[in-house]
């Protein structure tokens, strides 16, 4: 994942102001929370999540009908 230097903020930063990392969400789509200088969170809007867990299942299914397809015969022989 690339990460914008603009959507780091210090663990500290986002527990004494929560309201400025939610905004910088609203703004940049993402927030990316260090804790000892190394990102450790990412705060993101829920609606993108969900937008996230479909794409992945789009593409489980596209590698499996593509892994059924390569294989078909295999799979004709374990049905007889």
């Amino acid at each position: 994942m690339k990460v914008n230097i603009n959507n780091l903020v210090s663990i500290s930063e986002a527990n004494q102001n929560f309201s400025k990392v939610a905004r910088m969400v609203d703004k940049n789509g993402i927030a990316v929370i260090l804790k000892n200088n190394v990102p450790r969170y990412v705060l993101m809007e829920y609606s993108q999540l969900e937008k996230g867990e479909a794409v992945r299942d789009e593409e489980v299914e596209k590698v499996a009908k593509r892994f059924l397809v390569k294989h078909h015969k295999a799979f004709e022989a374990l049905s007889r």
